[in-house]
C-alpha cells in the first residue's frame, strides 16, 4: 500500500508561527498552475484532498495532511502566479524560504515544475532556499503526457544536466492525468521517511532495562 494511500487533511495555518509540532514532514511546492494540487490528489488516490484553484496563486495556506505514524506531507502555498501583486509575491517567496530553510521536520522537498517549463527563476529561488540544509529534494516534472516520448526524454537529459551539481536533487517524469510516476514518488518519500527518527518513547520500546536492587 502507498505511504500516502490514508491521508487526511489535518491542519491549515497562515503564518509560521501557527505551524504544528512535527516528528517529520516531506513538503510539497511548485510555481502556481504547475499542476501540485493535482499531483497531490493522485498521489493520494483522492479527487478533493487538495483544493485545485480556478485562480491560481491566490492560496496563502500551509496545508498538513496526516498519513499516520507522526508524518506529515504538507502543502506550501504556489509561487510565481503573475496576476498576484509584487508586494504580495515577494512576501510568499520570503514566507516560503523561511520555512524552508528553519523547519527542523522536514526530511525531504517535492518541487513540481511544469514538463513544458522547467527550471524558472523561482524554482531555482525554492532549490537555493532548500538545498543549504543538505536535505534531498525530489523534483516532478509534471505534465509529462502533453509531451512526445522524445520530448520527454530530452527535457529529463537537459534538467539533469542543468542540476549536475546538486547531488542532493533526483527527479522524474509525472502525469496526474495518466496516474504514471505514482510509485516512484512513493518509493522515494517512504525511503526519506525511514531516515526520520523515531519518537523518544518509540526508541526504547524494545529496550529490556533491569535495575540493581
Amino acid at each position: 500500500m502507498s505511504i500516502f494511500q490514508n491521508a487526511r487533511f489535518f491542519t491549515t495555518v497562515n503564518h509560521l508561527k501557527d505551524l504544528p509540532p512535527t516528528r517529520c514532514e516531506v513538503a510539497f511546492v511548485g510555481r502556481s498552475n504547475a499542476g501540485k494540487s493535482s499531483a497531490i490528489n493522485t498521489l493520494c488516490n483522492r479527487t478533493r484532498l487538495a483544493y485545485v484553484s480556478k485562480t491560481p496563486g491566490r492560496t496563502q495556506h500551509i496545508n498538513f495532511f496526516d498519513l499516520g505514524q507522526e508524518r506529515f506531507l504538507v502543502d506550501l502555498p504556489g509561487y510565481g502566479y503573475a496576476e498576484v501583486p509584487e508586494a504580495i509575491r515577494v512576501h510568499w517567496v520570503a514566507l516560503l524560504g523561511q520555512y524552508l530553510q528553519t523547519r527542523d521536520s522536514i526530511v525531504g522537498l517535492l518541487l513540481i515544475m511544469d514538463s513544458r517549463h522547467p527550471l524558472k527563476e523561482l524554482d531555482w529561488k525554492m532549490i537555493e532556499f532548500f538545498t543549504v540544509t543538505q536535505r534531498p529534494v525530489h523534483i516532478l516534472l509534471s505534465k509529462a503526457d502533453k509531451l512526445s516520448r522524445q520530448e520527454q526524454q530530452k527535457v529529463l537529459s537537459s534538467v539533469k544536466k542543468q542540476l549536475a551539481d546538486y547531488p542532493n536533487i533526483t527527479l522524474q517524469l509525472f502525469s496526474s492525468s495518466k496516474k504514471t510516476g505514482t510509485e516512484e514518488v512513493a518509493g522515494i518519500v517512504e525511503g526519506w521517511f525511514a531516515a526520520c527518527p523515531m519518537p523518544q518513547e518509540e526508541q526504547f520500546d524494545d529496550i529490556d532495562e533491569t535495575f540493581p536492587d
